[in-house]
């Protein structure tokens, strides 16, 4: 086997070991919290029992024989996954040994293997400073190392066009034509316009934001004369971060991008699952879990609570 074979390999094998073994013992093997099917299948009628939702109601069958009864559904459990994934240079940060697109190929390798063992077929689309390669929805182990593959196997990213997710979600819009289940990966650091291609890839799809993120772009630490440079124009400046206002200034214009972005994933109507270099991968997946599991049970009962309506951030600490 290649050197350039073997990487993906390990990193696969790893993962198994490591991640996904802990999430088998900790959701019991049971992923339909995370994944489910779209389709709905009449399997049976049969009469109303108290907490039954109303909605299931047959009101003919009812009206003929005088005795409400509802309609029993088998739920259609297969499914196609699509990666979105933003792989444009300030993905390539990171402020101590974990860098951003690590964490991205750990959450991809990770969730396309759980998906692709339960027959379950994964796409993706890559981004750089455009969409560069479309990766077919497959499934297989063998499919999961060629994705991984793709995305370790690409050149160093060019730090002269400014990144730009419209793009990539208005490809996608125009590849995908099965409703599927979309992870855009990415940590959202780009010119606008993507929050109305977003909402459209979600009245189409079901659609998780996740977020990757690294805390030295939420805080500076006083560290004195500092040289930083834009990850995607290059552009570099000195930065006196013992200054003490300054530090207050980049917190403060950091809390106003969280903002923005909380609100544009709200108004969209999409989950967030928030990624920073420095979380724990099972710890952040089986939180994402428990937000799908109440989400689906707030949803059958007919309404959300508040906390959990239009989008939702998990951000593990």
């Amino acid at each position: 086997m290649s050197e350039s074979a073997r990487a993906p390999e390990e990193i696969l094998l790893r993962l198994e070991w490591t991640v996904i073994r802990r999430l088998d013992g900790l959701l019991h093997g049971d992923y339909r919290t995370l994944f489910r099917g779209f389709g709905l299948d009449l399997a049976d009628l049969r009469e109303y029992q108290y907490h039954d939702d109303v909605r299931y109601i047959d009101w003919n069958v009812t009206a003929r024989l005088q005795t409400p009864y509802v309609r029993v559904y088998n739920e259609d459990r297969d499914i196609t996954a699509w990666f979105l994934l933003d792989l444009s240079p300030s993905v390539d940060f990171g402020s101590r040994q974990v860098k951003k697109g690590a964490v991205s190929v750990e959450f991809v390798t990770v969730l396309a293997r759980l998906l692709t063992r339960h027959a379950n077929p994964v796409g993706a689309l890559l981004y750089g400073d455009r969409v560069d390669t479309v990766i077919p929805a497959r499934n297989g182990r063998r499919h999961v190392l060629h994705i991984l593959y793709r995305m370790l196997g690409r050149p160093e990213p060019t730090r002269s066009a400014v990144t730009n997710l419209r793009d990539l979600l208005q490809t996608a819009l125009r590849t995908m034509q099965r409703r599927s289940l979309v992870f855009v990966v990415s940590d959202f650091i780009s010119a606008p316009g993507w929050a109305e291609p977003l909402a459209l890839l979600a009245q189409r799809h079901e659609v998780v934001a996740v977020r990757l993120w690294d805390p030295l772009e939420m805080e500076l630490p006083d560290l004195g004369l500092l040289v930083i440079q834009d990850a995607e124009s290059g552009e570099q400046a000195w930065v006196d971060t013992h200054d003490r206002s300054f530090r207050k200034r980049f917190a403060a214009a950091a809390g106003r991008r969280e903002l923005e972005l909380r609100s544009a994933f709200h108004h969209a109507g999409v989950d967030a699952l928030e990624l920073s270099t420095e979380d724990d991968l099972v710890d952040a997946i089986l939180r994402f879990a428990d937000l799908r599991k109440r989400r689906r049970h707030w949803a059958t009962a007919g309404t959300l609570p508040k906390h959990l309506e239009g989008s939702h951030d998990i951000s593990v600490a």
